[in-house]
């Protein structure tokens, strides 16, 4: 796994052997289960998520309905804004797939960043990319059609189909499981 971590990082900046090792001294690596809740609603965290191998997902429970607003998966990075605000959570985070994951908190952040600042710079241009993807997906997101939405997914991110329950993605894209069933079968209709 470190392999993957240090081949991903290498695409922004080069690492010595020194700062491998300090990362890998941090003890960041957690292996989850699929299923399991990282962070509930009302909680407070620190925790920040780097997604090595698998899926998660931030959902909210809106009368008693769980609305799947996002998923993660690998080499995506995750930072629920409740650490940022340092309030409790008003949505959930969990495993949609047995993960590993990336595990770290804002001291062990700093710690990094002031032995290497070139992690600041990384971190930097993270940001900054998943700032303007975010944006341009809810854009998207607020100006189609379910339809619209659903070819997006099979465009952009074709794995979701086949990693995520059906329940999960229709939630995400805004509609019934039902209306997702017609609407795949519509689109298969519109091939043939």
């Amino acid at each position: 796994m470190e392999n993957i971590l240090f081949d991903f990082i290498s695409k922004y900046i080069s690492l010595t052997d020194d700062e491998k090792n300090a990362i890998v001294s941090l003890n960041l690596f957690r292996t989850v289960q699929k299923g399991t809740t990282l962070l509930k609603e009302g909680q407070k965290s620190k925790n920040s998520y780097f997604v090595l191998k698998g899926c998660i997902r931030i959902y909210y429970i809106v009368d008693g309905e769980e609305k799947t607003t996002a998923f993660y998966t690998e080499m995506e990075a995750l930072t629920p804004p409740c650490v940022i605000s340092k309030t409790p959570a008003e949505y959930y985070v969990s495993c949609v797939e047995d993960t590993i994951l990336l595990v770290s908190n804002a001291d062990m952040e700093v710690e990094i960043n002031s032995k290497f600042p070139k992690f600041e710079i990384m971190c930097r241009i993270l940001s900054e990319e998943l700032l303007a993807k975010q944006k341009i997906d809810f854009y998207e997101f607020k100006i189609s059609s379910p339809e619209q939405r659903y070819l997006n997914l099979l465009q952009k991110r074709p794995d979701l189909i086949q990693r995520v329950p059906q329940h999960q993605l229709a939630s995400y894209l805004g509609i019934q499981p039902q209306s997702l069933s017609r609407l795949r079968a519509r689109i298969l209709e519109k091939k043939s």
